[in-house]
């Protein structure tokens, strides 16, 4: 088969390969499409946490995304963890060095193990600048409650949430809603015209590493392919679901899911 889309993934990368640019890779490649990177920092961690952050010159992670952009042009860009100001600075510069339309923001700012990946003045700018030029922006329940202000408890909550970022420049949001305490998980995507709640049973598994990069990382290849993003949010739903049903175990800790779900290989190959 040939990549149906080109996807350029701004982001960590995890050295487990659970999360960051490594999900992100296989979920782009599992989905049919072609992954490109930009590396904004190298984590070092597993599955029980992050040992620590070696972050990327802000230049060089704008050479990353221009330079590449000028020879294979990306259908669609995924941004994940950004860790500094500086860094979301050089980054909204190559965006608009490079013109691309169909961009989605996951806000990175706590890994699965609690580790802050992010620092308050990114944040603000964040807010402030980024989001007024994404497609979409897929915060989970912490994520948005720093991105608002706000205390998320329920479903209400997660939409009143979606509200303010839209009030914040943010053209659509789909709020991630793992981190509630129910049986059922309600994900939300919100807009001016339209609110779509996606409900799905929990599944019970501590194997959740790389959710959140994985499900960003579906979006934005379903949206370069030309679905639309309420439709994207709903495969991308699906596929992260299969994923983590698979309960790969692997590691001691949060385990990562199964970024090759959506693939059966051929007959040849086995």
């Amino acid at each position: 088969m040939k990549p149906k889309s080109k996807i350029l993934i701004i982001a960590g990368s995890d050295s487990s390969g659970g999360a960051g640019i490594q999900a992100d890779i296989k979920t782009v490649t599992a989905l049919g499409s072609y992954a490109m990177t930009a590396i904004t920092a190298v984590t070092i961690q597993n599955t029980t946490g992050v040992k620590s952050i070696v972050p990327i010159d802000p230049k060089e992670i704008s050479n990353q995304i221009e330079f590449t952009s000028r020879d294979i042009r990306p259908d669609a860009i995924k941004i994940g963890m950004l860790h500094s100001a500086e860094v979301i600075k050089s980054i909204i510069n190559s965006l608009d060095a490079i013109k691309v339309k169909k961009i989605i923001l996951d806000p990175v700012m706590i890994a699965k193990g609690g580790a802050k990946l992010i620092d308050d003045n990114a944040i603000r700018l964040l807010k402030n600048k980024l989001i007024k030029k994404v497609s979409l922006i897929t915060p989970n329940i912490p994520e948005a409650e720093i991105l608002t202000n706000t205390k998320i408890k329920n479903s209400e909550d997660m939409i009143l949430a979606a509200n303010i970022l839209i009030n914040l420049g943010a053209k659509n949001v789909f709020i991630k809603g793992g981190h509630l305490d129910s049986k059922m998980v309600q994900d939300i995507f919100v807009n001016k015209e339209e609110i779509m709640i996606i409900k799905n049973k929990r599944i019970t598994t501590s194997n959740t590493h790389g959710t959140g990069c994985t499900l960003s990382s579906a979006i934005s290849t379903f949206f370069a392919c030309g679905k639309t993003l309420k439709k994207s949010c709903e495969l991308a739903t699906k596929y992260v679901n299969n994923s983590i049903r698979s309960n790969l175990n692997y590691g001691k800790g949060h385990g990562p899911i199964n970024h090759l779900s959506s693939i059966i290989v051929n007959k040849k190959f086995r």
